[in-house]
């Protein structure tokens, strides 16, 4: 594969240096000017050589309403205190997976997370001694998961029943009867989903985990690739088995390494035990998976966009129809999944559709994992009924917000979710309450937004987050996004009339109708969301130039 073998040559020389890439580009025989394309397409090539040591910053929605902006000046003037200046170079950076612990940073690529001001100081002399800081363990994850049937059962016994019995058709059944829906974001049923590609035409079939979560404000699928990656690697050979599948890849997003390496370590101890690979558990029955790390860019959690990469292509979305199902990696039938949705296979398959649908609240089925971030003073990925409404999740399971702020917003589901006011804290996390006040549940991400947080300040924030990771390819996106910031921008610095807010208005249903993926479609809700709920405030902006959190205009 192209991208294995440019994140083989960066590996080696620290960047991808033209020579090489033509080297490679004549060894592989195509043209060079794809091979360029491509190293040239994805954030972490480098297409020249590092120089000095290199800070990003995330300044993504949890660690915005964190503090990024403060902490980025109060870097550059200790960096410029101590003479480092050339030395050291501060950027930023897109949201890192990081949001349970912001700030997040990148240090010459290591990952590092609550950073705060007043710890610049430390940092700096570190710098100037020519330390790194240590690397931080790993957050404490969740123990006692439903999600886990194998607290008292032996494990891989879903895997060893489907092997002995070859019950497929009953897989799908259960599946179906259990109301799990694809938990990345579009929430379609998983057993209609399975079904699709075990019936498609044509051979051979894949199997493609998307671990690529990299929307601000979500983190619960890295919490389970920490905490359960057995269930995952499992759930991945279930599916290929019961879709007729012989190979699967697990895609996961660069910023895990550690993950990564959990994962991989599970694999091995899989592969060793006969549970994945040539004749699983001695039968004719074989399933290879392979790890394969991104090379970045939030367009990659999009599924047709994931399969361009797995390819070796650019990353951009293709047109649908056709859907993966029927026509994915290499125009094949491929069964596309998120982490989430795998790891609960196992159980449900052993425990049956009913137990998996009485978790469910409000007409809701089953169980969700929900990532908590922002204004609460216990964040985490927490593992409720889904439906549980947002006011159980944030004042219950995140113990509330900080002494002296009250609840002002919050986000339901992720960054392209928008944002609801506090009047509809108790609106169930599900699918269909979601959708019925114009907000969906997104890739499981909930931000609790306090009263001190300018709304308009809040929702350039978002935009230009999709802004930035717009792969370019259609013009609604690409103009559209670009545009949004502007007004944006110019609204927060002079304010403006009333034909900015229609323009608002036009751009947004413009990009929603004609955008080819769901990045194009999501990157006006952030600030139309905004408008419909707190148009007061987006008023005193715009109209009196008045910004009442005392945040814009400076």
């Amino acid at each position: 594969m192209l991208i294995k073998e440019l994140q083989h040559l960066q590996h080696q020389h620290g960047y991808l240096p033209r020579e090489a890439l033509h080297e490679l580009a004549e060894r592989l025989k195509v043209p060079f000017f794809e091979v360029h394309g491509v190293a040239s397409f994805y954030p972490h090539f480098r297409l020249e050589p590092q120089t000095g040591t290199e800070i990003k910053i995330c300044t993504d929605l949890s660690c915005h309403l964190a503090g990024a902006p403060a902490l980025q000046a109060a870097l550059r003037q200790e960096c410029t205190r101590a003479g480092l200046n050339g030395r050291v170079t501060i950027g930023e950076t897109s949201c890192l997976g990081r949001c349970d612990a912001p700030v997040a940073y990148t240090l010459n690529e290591q990952i590092y997370s609550g950073g705060r001001p007043e710890q610049v100081d430390t940092l700096v002399q570190s710098l100037q001694a020519g330390q790194l800081p240590a690397l931080q363990p790993l957050p404490t994850t969740p123990e006692g998961l439903q999600i886990d049937p194998y607290r008292d059962t032996p494990p891989f016994t879903a895997l060893r029943q489907l092997v002995e019995r070859r019950h497929f058709t009953d897989v799908l059944a259960t599946l179906k009867a259990s109301g799990l829906r694809g938990m990345g974001g579009a929430g379609f049923p998983t057993g209609a989903k399975w079904e699709i590609v075990r019936n498609a035409s044509g051979a051979p079939k894949y199997v493609v985990c998307n671990a690529d979560e990299s929307e601000p404000g979500t983190f619960k699928d890295r919490v389970l690739l920490q905490t359960v990656p057995e269930l995952i690697l499992e759930g991945m050979v279930l599916g290929a088995l019961t879709v007729g599948a012989r190979q699967a890849y697990l895609y996961i997003r660069h910023e895990y390494g550690r993950e990564r390496d959990i994962l991989a370590q599970a694999l091995q101890r899989m592969q060793r035990d006969g549970l994945v690979g040539e004749r699983i558990l001695g039968s004719e029955l074989g399933v290879a998976i392979e790890i394969f790390e991104s090379p970045g860019g939030y367009i990659c959690g999009e599924e047709t966009a994931l399969l361009e990469a797995l390819e070796g292509k650019r990353a951009e979305p293709r047109n649908k129809p056709p859907f993966p199902g029927t026509h994915g990696l290499y125009n094949r039938p491929t069964l596309i999944n998120n982490v989430e949705t795998f790891a609960f296979i196992p159980a449900i398959l052993l425990r049956g559709a009913d137990w998996f649908k009485r978790y469910g609240q409000h007409d809701a089925a089953g169980l969700k994992f929900l990532a908590l971030s922002g204004h609460v003073q216990k964040p985490g990925v927490y593992e409720v009924p889904l439906g549980l409404p947002a006011a159980r999740l944030i004042y219950d399971y995140g113990g509330g917000l900080p002494p002296g702020h009250t609840l002002k917003a919050f986000s339901p589901g992720g960054a392209s979710s928008g944002f609801l006011p506090a009047s509809m804290v108790d609106t169930p996390l599900d699918f269909q309450s979601l959708a019925k006040v114009g907000s969906m549940l997104g890739s499981g991400a909930v931000v609790a937004v306090a009263d001190h947080v300018c709304m308009l300040d809040l929702a350039l924030n978002v935009v230009k987050f999709f802004r930035n990771e717009s792969c370019g390819k259609c013009v609604p996106c690409r103009v559209g996004s670009q545009k949004l910031v502007h007004m944006l921008e110019r609204i927060s610095r002079e304010g403006g009339s009333t034909a900015d807010l229609d323009a608002i208005d036009e751009l947004a249903e413009a990009m929603q109708l004609t955008s080819i993926c769901g990045l194009g479609q999501a990157a006006p809700l952030p600030i139309t969301s905004v408008v419909r709920h707190f148009r007061d405030e987006i008023e005193s902006h715009v109209y009196q130039r008045r910004c009442p959190a005392g945040v814009c205009f400076r």
